[in-house]
C-alpha cells in the first residue's frame, strides 16, 4: 500500500486540500464565504424527512439537503456532548484533546488551533450562541469569538424583561438574526449556533420541553417499538450494560407504552422546533442579501437511543448513538453538484478542517480530521474506509470503550471490564448489531485484524487510556 493511500485509510491525509474552482474562496481575490455552523444536541441521523423518516416534519432541513449535500454515513467519534464538541472545535479525537466531563479544561494549545480562533485571525467575525459545552482556560472564549453567549437549557423557557417566557430554541433564532443584521460591514463571518434541543431536560419529569408553537404536533402518530427493544434481547446483554445509565434513563422515558409514545412525540417536537428556527435564519439571509455567499453546515453532536436495545441516551458505540445527521449547503456549488446524497464516512473531527478550507484558511497540521470540500466538489479523492471511536468519561454507570467502525464491520472493546469484553458485528448482514460474532470461529481472522487496527489507531491518537479526573468536576450536562 502506498504511503498516501495508507494515510488516507487512516483518516490522516488530505487536510488543507485546495478548493475546486466551483467552490471559490479567498485569499486569491475571490470573495470569501460566510459560514454558519448549526449543531444540534442528541439528534440522531434518521431524524429528518430527507433521511427517510416518515413521520418527522423538517421542511427546512430537507431543503438544505435538496439544495446542498446530505451525508448518509456521518458519525461522531465520541458520543457525548463535552468530548464531541471539543472535537468539533479542534478537529481532534478525544484521545488527543483529552477533554470530557470531569477533566481539566481543554488545553490552551488546542484552543489556539480551533476553527473560531483561526478564522478570527484570518479576518472573520466569529460568534457563538447556545450551548458552548466545553470548559476552556480563562480568556479562551474571548480568543475564539467576537460575540459569545452561552445559553443552556435549564430551564428551556427563559423569562424575558417584560415577564414573558421564550424557549431557548427560539431565543437562539433571535440571537442569530441579530448577529446577521450586525454583520453588514463587508467582513465575512462564521456564526456557530449550538442548539440545546432535542436534549431532554433530565431533571424535569416531562423530559422533552418543546416550543409552544409545536404543541399538538405528532399527536396522531403512533411510533412503533424498535425491533430490538424486547425483553429477550435485553436479557442477553452482559450485566454491565443491563445495569448501565442507558437502562436507568430508559426507565425515565420508555418503560411503558404510554410513556414511550409521549416522550417520542416530545423529542420529535423539539427537532421540529429547531427546524423552524433554521427556516427563520435562511429567510433572514435572503432578506439581507447574504444567502448567495453563505455556506450552512448542520450536524448533530451525538446520536440517541429511542428504546433500541432497551436503552435511552447515547454514550455507547452502537449505530443509534454514533450516527448523526450532516448537511452541507453551499450556494456557490454548480447546480449539478446540489441535491447529492454522499455515502462517504464523514466525522465530527472533519468539521473544523472543512470550515477552514471553505474559508481558504490553512488547516493546522495537528488537526486529525479531513476537509469535506473535495467530496462536496465531486473531486476524485482517496477517502477513509474506517474510523476510531471511543468513550472515556469516567462515570460508574457508563462503561468506557474503544473500537473501529469500518464500511462493513464494527469492533468494540470495553477495556475496563474483567475480562475485557469484545463485540464484533457484520453491519452488512446485521445492521442493527444484534449478533455478536466475537466468539464465532469463522470471524476469528476479522476479529484479529480489527483488534490490531484498533491498537494502531489508539496509539496514533494518544495511546492507552490514563485517567485525568479533576476533583469536583460537574457532570450535569451529559
Amino acid at each position: 500500500m502506498k504511503r498516501r493511500e495508507f494515510l488516507a485509510r487512516a483518516g490522516l491525509a488530505g487536510v488543507g486540500l485546495a478548493l475546486s474552482p466551483s467552490v471559490p474562496a479567498g485569499p486569491g481575490g475571490t470573495e470569501r464565504p460566510n459560514l454558519i455552523f448549526l449543531l444540534t444536541d442528541d439528534q440522531r441521523w434518521d431524524m429528518m424527512g430527507c433521511a427517510g423518516n416518515p413521520w418527522i416534519r423538517t421542511p427546512n432541513m430537507d431543503a438544505l439537503a435538496r439544495d446542498g449535500c446530505r451525508f448518509t454515513h456521518a458519525f461522531v467519534t465520541t458520543s457525548i456532548c463535552a468530548a464531541s464538541r471539543a472535537t468539533f472545535f479542534t478537529g481532534l479525537y478525544e484521545r488527543t484533546h483529552r477533554y470530557t466531563f470531569g477533566t481539566p479544561p481543554l488545553a490552551e494549545r488546542f484552543v489556539d488551533i480551533s476553527y473560531p480562533v483561526r478564522l478570527r485571525a484570518a479576518g472573520y467575525r466569529t460568534g457563538l450562541f447556545g450551548k458552548f459545552g466545553i470548559r476552556v482556560p480563562k480568556g479562551g472564549a474571548g480568543k475564539m469569538f467576537d460575540v459569545f453567549e452561552d445559553l443552556f437549557r435549564s430551564p428551556y423557557f427563559k423569562k424575558r424583561p417584560d415577564g414573558t417566557e421564550r424557549h431557548v430554541t427560539d431565543l437562539l433564532g433571535d440571537k442569530a438574526i441579530g448577529f446577521l443584521r450586525s454583520s453588514q460591514d463587508g467582513r465575512p463571518f462564521c456564526l456557530s449556533i449550538s442548539f440545546n434541543a432535542p436534549h431532554a431536560e433530565d431533571r424535569d419529569p416531562r423530559q422533552y420541553i418543546w416550543p409552544k408553537a409545536m404543541d399538538g404536533l405528532y399527536a396522531d402518530v403512533h411510533f412503533p417499538e424498535p425491533d430490538d427493544a424486547d425483553a429477550a434481547f435485553f436479557a442477553r446483554l452482559p450485566a454491565f450494560l443491563r445495569n448501565s445509565l442507558n437502562r436507568e434513563r430508559w426507565r425515565w422515558r420508555f418503560d411503558t407504552p404510554e410513556k414511550r409514545q409521549k416522550m417520542t412525540r416530545g423529542y420529535y417536537r423539539m427537532i421540529s422546533g429547531v427546524d423552524a428556527v433554521i427556516g427563520r435564519i435562511r429567510d433572514e439571509l435572503s432578506e439581507l442579501g447574504l444567502a448567495d455567499n453563505t455556506v450552512i453546515v448542520l450536524m448533530g453532536d451525538n446520536g440517541y437511543f429511542l428504546g433500541e436495545r432497551g436503552f435511552a441516551g447515547k454514550w455507547l458505540g452502537y449505530e443509534p448513538s454514533l450516527r448523526v445527521p450532516l448537511l452541507v449547503f453551499d450556494p456557490r456549488l454548480q447546480p449539478a453538484l446540489r441535491g447529492r446524497v454522499l455515502s462517504a464516512m464523514a466525522l465530527n473531527v472533519d468539521i473544523a478542517p472543512t470550515l477552514l478550507d471553505l474559508a481558504g484558511v490553512s488547516v493546522p497540521r495537528p488537526m486529525q480530521g479531513r476537509s469535506l470540500v473535495p467530496l462536496l466538489a465531486n473531486r476524485p479523492t482517496l477517502w477513509r474506509s474506517d474510523f476510531f471511536c471511543e468513550h472515556l468519561f469516567n462515570h460508574p454507570k457508563i462503561p468506557k470503550y474503544e473500537g473501529v467502525r469500518s464500511l462493513r464491520w464494527k469492533y468494540l472493546r470495553y477495556f475496563e471490564q474483567k475480562p475485557v469484553y469484545e463485540e464484533l458485528y457484520d453491519l452488512t448482514h446485521d445492521p442493527k448489531e444484534e449478533h455478536n460474532l466475537a466468539h464465532d470461529p469463522q470471524c476469528a481472522a476479522e476479529l484479529a485484524r480489527l483488534r490490531q487496527r484498533c491498537d494502531w489507531l489508539r496509539d496514533r491518537y494518544g495511546g492507552p487510556f490514563v485517567l485525568r479526573a479533576r476533583a469536583g468536576a460537574g457532570r450535569r450536562r451529559s
